[in-house]
């Protein structure tokens, strides 16, 4: 086996875009467009145009976007974009993008969708004050996820978080009957 053995398995891989913020097509657009499984945290963000207030969605962290697809089809689109990289691993091997199990990815994305309102967190802004007990959602709309608790004084609400290391975490609403302690 070579180490210029290329993957053709569709893997989560975590990338940048180094677009500007006003760019018409950002990574996560040019990707979607070509058929590619994006997915780019996203919030709602106010401006004034003109005199009138407009509502966008936005990335949450702009060069932050995720891609299911192999490194066969992605190598070519990253190679003739010089503004779109692969986020790498810190302190593994030289060159090693950063791959998100998909199992984590999908409890992502889906804890992100089931809410209506997702706080997000980059990794440096979770601190050990901010978690409680690990837990797993029985029933409702999490059913099977799995995350912190997050303690938040004199909040009647519970929250989840949950992480992809070290580079977003999401805090999504959450009701107490469905909450099983691990």
């Amino acid at each position: 086996m070579g180490t210029t053995e290329i993957n053709t398995e569709k893997q989560w891989f975590a990338m940048r875009d180094l677009k500007r913020a006003n760019a018409t097509l950002p990574a996560y657009k040019q990707l979607a467009e070509a058929g590619m499984e994006v997915f780019t945290p996203m919030t709602t963000h106010f401006s004034i145009r003109n005199g009138k207030r407009t509502k966008q969605e936005v990335p949450v962290m702009r060069d932050l976007l995720f891609v299911n697809e192999s490194r066969e089809n992605l190598d070519p689109i990253v190679a003739k974009t010089p503004t779109l990289q692969y986020r790498f691993k810190k302190g593994g091997k030289q060159g090693e993008p950063i791959v998100i199990p998909a199992k984590d990815m999908v409890q992502f994305i889906s804890a992100v969708e089931a809410s209506n309102a997702p706080k997000f967190y980059s990794a440096e802004e979770i601190t050990p004050l901010m978690c409680g007990n690990k837990i797993r959602m029985v029933g409702g709309a999490l059913d099977g996820h799995e995350g912190i608790l997050q303690t938040v004084r004199g909040s009647k609400t519970k929250h989840l978080i949950i992480t992809l290391p070290s580079l977003i975490a999401v805090s999504v609403d959450i009701q107490d009957e469905f909450i099983k302690v691990l």
